[in-house]
């Protein structure tokens, strides 16, 4: 087998020679073709490797840890494990999932931000002590239930959604720990460091400057109450470009190297989602239906033709759930016959199938025409969009996921310490060949 859906163990494909990730592309196309044109993913797990090394040329003091929810499939957590990566979990399946790969207890937090009493008296039992609080609310449930946690005080970045009124804030403003750090004290629950919210993809690199400052004044107080606070985790927002990398380090570092040098003992640590995912998988979806509409934009296509609305096999509520919260779906590739650098293109919306209002994935792009069962492919897709079906308008389960790795990154990973028979036992190398060519809409692709 070239690759197989997420099982306890799965196939990784090690691309050799002159083996691209497209004729992997290409090749599950003409598999689907031939068959029930069902959408996939492939994943590159070399990318996750490459991330882990740019994070650690640039922010190298501070450990990456990786919010499971934004992709919970087995072989990211195994390889992400065996670089040293750190985990964020939301809920019970979550830490389930990170503890079924061996991850030691003390490298996971425990971050849902309303817990349930249940899941709380699991990560009891199970050693997970690092929680998340905001609220003296939780920090009651968590006194009771798990009187032995180690909780980072979520803050709010004074910074955070002053330019986005769609952000949602969470944790608690910098008047109000001092309150709960009291009532932590009050209740015996240990208080060890902060935990800092920043929403996704953050542009604004001064939003860390105030989350670390705000971190200061919190161990200040909590130092000050009598709580060994010896963790500051930065937040997220880390969208994985090499430039908001640079940009982040000019700002964050000799701020870091002011208020926590390495003389207080204080481990430093960032949370990662996107950042290490979203350029792994991309997505190939199949149009299953087709339709000239009245044009709904001000703005012409170069032709003067009607815009086309296509539905494709994957939706806002499968692959594409990021859509709803309002994340922006970029433009696909479209696999075409004989592609021409001049073909016209239209005014085009893209849809899920299930018929409903809120299942459009793209508002608005400029495709050359296509006809159903053509083939549509997404890259960056590895964040949000590996979860079942939110709706039971679609039957379908969700698309299976192909591994793949080059022989070079594959090597590049051992060569930084990962050892495969000790730190990725569920991996199954299958060594991956281009034999005899099938076309697919004109497209040469591998048997």
């Amino acid at each position: 087998m070239k690759g197989i859906t997420d099982e306890p163990k799965y196939s990784v494909s090690l691309l050799e020679g002159g083996t691209a990730l497209c004729d992997v592309i290409d090749n599950h196309i003409y598999e689907q073709t031939l068959s029930e044109k069902n959408a996939f993913f492939v994943a590159d797990l070399g990318v996750l490797m490459r991330q882990h090394v740019r994070w650690q040329t640039h922010m190298v003091q501070i450990r990456p840890y990786y919010a499971v929810r934004c992709n919970s499939s087995p072989a990211v957590i195994e390889v992400l494990a065996a670089l040293g990566t750190g985990f964020i979990c939301t809920n019970k399946s979550e830490l389930e999932l990170v503890q079924s790969h061996g991850i030691a207890s003390e490298d996971i937090i425990y971050s849902g931000f309303c817990k349930q009493v249940s899941q709380i008296k699991y990560a009891a039992k199970n050693g997970i002590d690092l929680l998340v609080c905001d609220n003296e609310a939780e920090l009651r449930k968590i006194s009771r239930c798990h009187p032995n946690a180690k909780l980072l005080l979520q803050v709010s970045t004074e910074a955070s959604g002053q330019d986005n009124e769609m952000s949602m804030t969470f944790g608690c403003s910098l008047k109000d720990c001092r309150h709960l750090l009291e009532k932590a004290k009050e209740f015996g629950v240990q208080v060890v460091g902060v935990r800092s919210h920043i929403s996704s993809a953050c542009e604004d690199d001064q939003m860390y400057v105030h989350a670390i400052s705000d971190a200061r004044c919190v161990f200040d107080m909590g130092e000050e109450i009598g709580f060994d606070m010896n963790i500051l985790d930065i937040g997220g927002g880390f969208s994985g470009s090499k430039t908001q990398l640079e940009l982040i380090n000019k700002a964050v570092m000799s701020l870091v190297d002011l208020y926590f040098p390495p003389s207080t003992g204080v481990s430093i640590i960032a949370e990662h989602g996107s950042f290490f995912v979203s350029s792994a998988f991309t997505l190939a979806v199949n149009v299953i239906s087709k339709e000239a509409v009245a044009r709904a934009h001000d703005d012409p296509s170069p032709n003067d033709e009607p815009e086309f609305q296509y539905h494709m096999n994957e939706g806002v509520y499968g692959s594409f759930a990021s859509k709803l919260s309002e994340t922006m779906i970029t433009a696909p590739s479209v696999y075409r016959q004989n592609p021409s650098l001049d073909a016209p293109v239209f005014s085009s919306s893209l849809w899920g199938p299930s018929g409903d209002d809120l299942d459009q994935v793209v508002e608005h792009c400029l495709l050359p025409e296509l006809n159903i069962g053509d083939w549509l492919t997404f890259t960056q897709a590895g964040a949000y969009s590996m979860g079942h079906p939110l709706c039971a308008a679609t039957d379908s389960p969700p698309p299976p996921v192909y591994y793949v790795i080059s022989t070079r990154d594959w090597f590049e990973m051992q060569d930084i310490g990962v050892n495969h028979e000790a730190t990725l036992k569920n991996f199954s190398l299958v060594p991956y060949f281009l034999n005899s060519c099938h076309t697919v809409a004109g497209l040469s692709v591998p048997a």
